[in-house]
């Protein structure tokens, strides 16, 4: 560790959209370093040119920025390391600790299988054959036939693995290009990385990476001045470990890119609202201390979060609690922040209505109301379009149920028009109500029934804000308007 703070790493893999599980991991090493005044190392592991893409990493960073959670180093490229990995090959290679291997996957199988093996893995046939270097060869990390290797987690307790149980794991690929493993190993040595805070699903590969660090110290292997370690450094000690418990769907079944709601992007794009989401994502695997209140502030997070409290039980990914609780955070929001967080869903590109055609001053009339109803910003638009459009969009099963389907409906609306229209110099909400309530009681009906046509007509929708203070915001021209248009095609018989 550089000095007595933290140094944490977020090492992502740009292969598709941020997965919420790497931005449940993205934050908890983000808290251990937030909490300690430490090191938030942001890096890329895009060594995997097939699969990763530049887009992909723009989208880790552009993720991370909206979730308040920008890294203090990076990002770091292993694609602009590896001069730096074949330093290390050259170290255990010369050590003994590698060894050449020409075994094809197919010619390990066809072994396994003439031995009555059936658990698949490496037989080391190669290992002491003194084979040379080169093409179609991988280099082999050779373990110890006998010990334990011990990963002391923060969050599992110490875990063991027999030695004898592990293959001589492939450190090297045939093409020459260092694994994983090895390539991380080296990078935390260089970066001075304390902790290493990452799935469970990676647990199984601590072991390798233990036997990796401890083999590059006895080479005297020394850092290169990268970061957090000046360069001639020896070989810091092991960092700590905390593999974090696997996020699952309601089936309690991992989440899968192609099965499962996980991308980041996504809910940004929906309108939930960073805060919330970091304090859901906190909640998956770890409680505030008393376990009551889950609704709680930036700063209680990260004064409260423990990386010993962490529970290595499987956490439930429950997209319904995520949006009911960024509902409280969009009601908590001063109204002046509600709108401007509702700015680019009415204004901007994913607004349904030419630019020109928003009224902030109508908007902000009904802001209040809009807000009571709304889990996420995504859903305002619906919910006020019918101010910013020439007609509304009408709902078919809206009309067909609340105005076609009662017979009492053209007489309500043919009132309305006759109602409203002395209303023209007093169009408020109050007399609206007062109009329409005795509508209601000349049909016999109460109010919220009878007020079900004129808001499907003036608004193309059965839900929405209070119906008096919208069509205030509305206007009296375009809501007789509407209303016109409504006993029109319900004369037509148009459904």
């Amino acid at each position: 560790m550089a000095g007595d703070t933290p140094r944490v790493r977020f090492a992502p893999s740009p292969t598709g959209y941020f997965h919420v599980g790497s931005a449940r991991t993205a934050l908890f090493n983000w808290l251990v370093a937030r909490q300690s005044a430490g090191t938030f190392v942001l890096r890329i592991e895009d060594t995997d040119a097939e699969r990763g893409r530049e887009e992909w990493v723009e989208g880790i960073v552009e993720a991370l920025h909206w979730l308040g959670m920008d890294p203090d180093e990076g990002p770091y490229r292993q694609s602009a390391r590896t001069a730096r990995y074949h330093e290390a090959v050259e170290a255990l290679w010369a050590a003994g600790v590698l060894y050449a291997c020409g075994c094809t996957h197919d010619e390990v199988a066809a072994r396994n299988a003439a031995a009555g093996i059936l658990t698949p893995g490496y037989d080391g046939h190669c290992r002491d054959l003194g084979l040379a270097r080169g093409p179609g060869r991988a280099l082999r990390f050779r373990t110890p036939g006998e010990g334990t290797t011990v990963v002391h987690d923060v969050v599992r307790g110490d875990v063991e693995f027999p030695c004898a149980a592990m293959d001589d794991f492939v450190a090297v690929k045939s093409s020459g290009d260092p694994l994983f493993v090895l390539a991380n190993v080296v990078d935390d040595i260089d970066m001075a990385i304390s902790h290493v805070i990452r799935g469970e699903d990676l647990l199984p590969t601590s072991p390798k990476g233990i036997l990796a660090w401890e083999a590059l110290a006895s080479t005297g292997w020394t850092t290169d001045g990268t970061a957090g370690a000046p360069a001639g450094a020896p070989t810091p000690p092991l960092p700590v470990f905390a593999h974090l418990p696997m996020l699952v769907n309601e089936a309690r079944k991992k989440l899968s890119k192609r099965r499962d709601p996980v991308a980041v992007e996504s809910y940004r794009d929906q309108g939930y609202l960073p805060d919330a989401f970091v304090n859901y994502l906190s909640l998956l695997g770890w409680s505030p201390p008393g376990g009551e209140d889950e609704v709680f502030t930036r700063e209680q997070l990260i004064d409260w979060f423990r990386l010993e409290d962490v529970n290595h039980s499987p956490a439930f990914f429950d997209v319904a609690k995520l949006t009911h609780l960024n509902g409280e955070y969009v009601r908590a929001l001063p109204t002046g922040a509600f709108v401007e967080a509702c700015r680019p869903w009415l204004s901007g590109d994913r607004a349904p209505w030419a630019p020109g055609d928003f009224d902030e001053a109508a908007f902000v009339a009904v802001a209040p109301l809009v807000q009571e109803r709304v889990a996420v910003l995504g859903e305002v638009p619906a919910m006020v379009d019918f101010l910013f459009l020439d007609a509304p969009a009408l709902d078919p099963d809206a009309w067909e149920r609340a105005v076609v389907g009662d017979d009492r409906a053209a007489t309500i609306l043919g009132a309305a028009v006759a109602a409203y229209r002395d209303l023209r110099t007093g169009w408020t909400a109050d007399a609206l109500h007062a109009s329409t309530l005795a509508i209601a009681e000349s049909v016999g009906r109460k109010l919220g029934k009878a007020q079900a046509p004129i808001r499907v007509a003036v608004t193309g929708r059965r839900v929405g804000p209070p119906l008096f203070e919208a069509l205030e915001a509305l206007g009296a021209d375009r809501t007789l308007a509407r209303l016109g248009a409504a006993l029109d095609l319900l004369g037509a018989g148009a459904v």
